[in-house]
């Protein structure tokens, strides 16, 4: 009842169900372009390829279902993330730019335009390397590659990107979520109609309680990514109290929340970049000339599909990406030589110095919790496919991950607007 009382309660508000429809709007525009295939590509072909390698599920993901469609926005908004990805890394590392990212909303405004401007080289080489792996594995997917096609088909793939990007930003000025993560949601929601029927097609009583235990792991799983996603630490701070004339201020107690998982999906995002790399390294070598790069390339795909080879290795990258970009974006010692200059501390803790040790202890702590479980979720559907033996209906970890997250925000961000419209007596 309380549900649908906040429904009611939404649609009401003339402001915010307008921003709604928009969204829905922009994202059903997603979807039609996500199934307006490239001139010259055998749709056919393609998807039967892309069912015979589980690996490239994860990019298609990453584009929210276009890459299967080799549509029009086919490298999805991958590129954009990529490019936004190296400019974090970029503003930690180059001088100008970490001055840059100092200087409020005008600062980080130039920097999403420098993201822009990486994006347009980022999104024509993937898709050159792209084009060249579907070529490379059947000359039945892409066919009259002449310089004028690709030239042609590399311009629509940008402009693809770039449109998708648009819509994102358009998206995320409307504050219902994350622009960017919606289009990934909506392409992975889109996929689950076809999941669930291909999954009744086959469904056989022998496998009865498979599907029970699989049913309940799900729901346990959603949960653990419910609590991966909101679980946090919060360290207590107190203000010292500071007296000018007549008025005292300060004296208040507040803590420092420090989420569980503080690198978000990006760690995922990183993994997948590099264990894929392998595979179609291997796929480019295997019709080499060369007999000893076919017999190399055909050796790292077959490694690769070693289900726990493949597993090992992803869990790995998934755990050190974790560490690596967590202590990009968490810096204990600014944070406590801003404390410190506020009046802040926390106590038993002395400003300085040994505050920064004790964020980065209880940092480091939290953060093994938040990376095993990240690499856990992450191989969740390697072992499911290999204790339950279905895969029809098996969703990544990652995907599970994208919809719960994406799910809370769009929750956080309605609630925000509602109280903010009860405050403002609208």
């Amino acid at each position: 009842m309380q549900f649908l009382n906040k429904i009611r309660q939404v649609w009401q508000i003339k402001d915010l169900r307008n921003k709604i429809l928009f969204v829905f709007a922009m994202l059903v525009i997603f979807r039609i372009a996500a199934h307006i295939p490239l001139p010259g590509v055998n749709i056919a072909n393609l998807k039967d390829f892309f069912a015979r390698n589980e690996m490239l599920g994860m990019l298609n993901i990453l584009s929210g279902g276009a890459m299967a469609n080799f549509s029009i926005v086919a490298m999805g908004i991958a590129p954009y993330i990529t490019a936004s990805i190296i400019m974090q890394l970029l503003t930690m590392i180059v001088p100008k730019l970490e001055e840059l990212s100092k200087e409020g909303s005008a600062g980080r405004q130039k920097i999403n335009q420098y993201s822009r401007f990486l994006t347009v080289p980022l999104a024509l080489i993937q898709s050159y390397g792209m084009l060249m792996l579907l070529r490379q594995s059947s000359s039945t997917i892409v066919e009259n590659l002449s310089f004028f096609n690709i030239a042609n088909i590399l311009i629509v793939m940008l402009g693809g990107t770039m449109f998708l990007m648009w819509l994102g930003e358009l998206i995320t000025e409307k504050k219902i979520g994350n622009g960017i993560s919606l289009l990934i949601f909506a392409g992975i929601v889109e996929r689950l109609p076809a999941s669930l029927q291909q999954s009744i097609a086959i469904f056989d009583v022998s496998q009865l309680t498979n599907w029970i235990i699989l049913a309940i792991l799900a729901l346990v799983t959603i949960a653990g990514v419910v609590w991966l996603t909101e679980g946090q630490r919060n360290i207590p701070v107190t203000y010292a109290r500071r007296i000018r004339g007549h008025r005292m201020y300060g004296g208040t107690d507040t803590y420092l929340p420090m989420r569980v998982n503080q690198a978000g999906m990006i760690p995922i995002i990183f993994a997948i970049s590099i264990v894929l790399f392998p595979s179609l390294i291997g796929q480019f070598l295997i019709r080499s000339a060369s007999s000893f790069l076919a017999k190399f390339g055909q050796f790292l795909i077959t490694l690769m599909q070693n289900q726990l080879f493949y597993g090992l290795i992803y869990f790995v990258l998934v755990v050190a990406f974790t560490y690596f970009y967590t202590s990009i974006i968490f810096h204990p010692k600014q944070i406590a030589e801003q404390l410190q200059k506020q009046g802040g501390f926390v106590p038993g803790i002395r400003p300085g110095a040994p505050t920064s040790q004790y964020l980065s202890n209880v940092s480091g702590r939290i953060m093994l919790a938040g990376a095993l479980s990240l690499g856990l979720i992450a191989i969740l559907p390697i072992i499911t496919q290999n204790v339950f033996k279905i895969s029809t209906f098996v969703i990544g970890g990652a995907a599970i991950l994208i919809v719960v997250s994406v799910v809370l925000e769009v929750v956080k961000q309605v609630q925000a607007q509602i109280s903010m419209h009860e405050y403002e007596g609208l």
